[in-house]
């Protein structure tokens, strides 16, 4: 902490987050860096995790207003339903910052992520290098958040032509009401009774992909259909190595968590916040200040980018091969 913080008084982040966003491995890790870096900033941290959906988001938030918090960051359960409670959330005087997912239909003061259509450009470019040629599944993740969108589209610009050739047969694309491996393993599980003739899978995430595989390792087809997702789970980054999964999305969740406690000890502290990389559009007929963090498609060849980030270790990622280069 620098002498120039100190002097400063400490302030206090609310962070809401749904719990079940944090059954995914990666969301611990988003919170300890977050946490760990606003305290660094003079900043303390009030954690507020919602027992499910988005009421229960909703009531914890109405909570926050009441503990004397100076800003909110929230990682909505769905990013459209929560709308009227961060407008009364504003209406108290206290700034909102999203994180990772872009609250849509009211004005925000900050939007901080990864680039989630770049993310579906890794989906595509990935699987149409694999398989030009094929019949491709589409497992999209929850149709409650607006990332899904937007990594669908990044998808269907890199495929979309080989569909129009002809040359990929886009047989199904489904969405899921959340990001769940237990739902994608019951929707794909019911594709799987009636046809498991498919060459590619784009899987929303590797929670995802994780449940695809599983059902194909039950029918001894585990291998043989190039299968992508996101997050660089390390049960995905084995499957990497392994060869059952094709490709995951690594996403530098320390740079983004920091960024994200940078931007919001600014806005709570009333400085000058970081010069946005972009704005976006969030339906809201306001233009929101965004932050977005690069991502990085892994395969096989390049894993060690998230042995060499401290992301996972050589050891845990090669457990299962038996060998570790």
């Amino acid at each position: 902490m620098t002498p120039d913080t100190e002097k400063k008084d400490r302030i206090t982040i609310g962070f809401s987050g749904a719990t079940g966003t944090f059954i995914i491995e990666r969301w611990n890790k988003d919170l300890k860096v977050f946490s760990g870096a606003a305290q660094e900033l003079g900043a303390d941290v009030t954690v507020q995790l919602s027992a499910g959906g988005i009421r229960e988001q909703i009531a914890q938030i109405n909570y926050m207003v009441n503990q004397n918090i100076d800003v909110l960051v929230v990682l909505a359960h769905d990013t459209e339903l929560i709308a009227g409670a961060i407008r009364q959330v504003q209406e108290a005087g206290i700034p909102v910052v999203a994180y990772d997912r872009l609250i849509q239909g009211t004005p925000i003061d900050a939007y901080v992520s990864f680039d989630s259509k770049e993310v579906g450009r890794h989906f595509g470019a990935a699987l149409s290098r694999a398989v030009p040629r094929g019949r491709y599944l589409v497992v999209n993740g929850s149709v409650h958040d607006v990332n899904s969108f937007d990594i669908s589209e990044g998808l269907h610009e890199i495929i979309d032509p080989y569909i129009a050739s002809g040359a990929v047969e886009l047989v199904r694309e489904i969405w899921l009401d959340e990001w769940s491996f237990d739902e994608a393993l019951e929707k794909i599980g019911a594709i799987f009774q009636e046809t498991t003739d498919f060459d590619a899978i784009a899987c929303g995430n590797d929670a995802i992909a994780n449940a695809a595989i599983q059902l194909l390792s039950e029918r001894r087809l585990a291998g043989q259909v190039a299968i992508v997702g996101q997050d660089a789970e390390l049960i995905s980054c084995q499957r990497v190595v392994e060869g059952t999964q094709l490709m995951t999305v690594y996403k530098p969740i320390g740079t983004l968590a920091v960024r994200a406690a940078q931007v919001a000890a600014a806005i709570g502290k009333k400085e000058n916040k970081p010069p946005p990389d972009t704005l976006m559009d969030n339906q809201s007929g306001a233009m929101i200040p965004t932050y977005l963090e690069k991502t990085t498609a892994v395969y096989k060849d390049n894993i060690d980018i998230v042995i060499r980030d401290g992301f996972h270790s050589r050891e845990d990622v090669y457990r299962n091969t038996g060998i570790i280069p």
